[in-house]
């Protein structure tokens, strides 16, 4: 998938116009729930987008390296080209025990989704 189809990219306001308002912005849960459910169907651009929300608190979903690490974990296992890059440079800014913890939780993400696709 590319970036112009990504879930993230799909909720980008469309920029108004004089003849148009202004598009409302994108909520942080709209924002969450799109790429969710794309990442809950393997879509790496949606594993991608999250670890981009969260490493950069886009749309105020929260700055947390952890989330960021795991769902950039999850990118690069699904192929993403550039969530491996992504996950190192996020990782530059962890301790070893956040690493680990966010490998646990990419664990348990690809464990409780693929007993629902089962």
């Amino acid at each position: 998938m590319s970036p112009t189809h990504s879930p993230a990219a799909r909720l980008t306001p469309v920029p108004s116009t004089p003849d148009r308002a202004p598009a409302p912005a994108i909520t942080a849960h709209a924002l969450a729930s799109a790429c969710l459910a794309a990442a809950a169907q393997g879509d790496c651009e949606g594993y991608f987008d999250l670890g981009t929300a969260f490493s950069t608190d886009a749309q105020g979903i929260g700055y947390d390296l952890v989330e960021a690490h795991k769902w950039f974990n999850l990118a690069a296992l699904a192929g993403h080209a550039d969530a491996a890059r992504a996950r190192a440079d996020v990782a530059e800014d962890m301790t070893a025990r956040e690493i680990a913890e966010a490998q646990r939780r990419a664990r348990e993400w690809l464990r409780t989704t693929s007993r629902r696709a089962a």
